[in-house]
């Protein structure tokens, strides 16, 4: 299936943020994120990694954020990444596909995710349980005991 011209925009912007933190390039940072940015954290307190990293609180890249999996729909970009044995992390990117501005982060820490689609529609689709859009890929950490959530887009 082929990335439309608006999704490519959407997944650039994040993964130029990703580059961007890998080489500390803060400038760059700066001008891909919304000064109004909204955060959303799930998992242990001393995990919020990212937010640390982008409020400029670490940026001694005390955890490596390496992302193994992105998905975009519509606006939204998921990167799903695993760091050793012990951390599962997923990072959903709200994205104006107008100017590339990340809007929203939401940052799950070894947390499954599935992600379904609610958006009005037919009063029959409603009524229906609408499968996921997407799922986490827990890949080598199948046997791992782990919350799930599911988001609603």
């Amino acid at each position: 299936m082929a990335i439309s011209e608006p999704e490519s925009h959407v997944r650039k912007s994040v993964e130029m943020l990703y580059d961007s933190l890998k080489h500390g390039d803060t400038e760059t940072v700066s001008k891909l994120l919304a000064a109004d940015l909204e955060w959303w954290f799930h998992g242990p307190p001393g995990c919020q990694h990212m937010m640390r990293m982008l409020t400029g609180e670490s940026m001694d890249l005390e955890f490596k954020f390496k992302p193994r999996n992105i998905t975009v729909i519509e606006d939204r970009v998921i990167v799903e990444g695993w760091e050793g044995n012990e951390a599962y992390w997923v990072h959903v990117w709200t994205v104006n596909a107008q100017d590339g501005l990340i809007t929203q982060f939401r940052e799950y820490f070894n947390t499954w995710i599935t992600i379904r689609d609610l958006r009005m529609g037919s009063i029959w689709e409603i009524k229906q349980i609408r499968p996921a859009v997407w799922q986490s890929e827990p890949q080598e950490h199948l046997k791992r005991s782990l919350p799930g959530l599911v988001l609603a887009i």
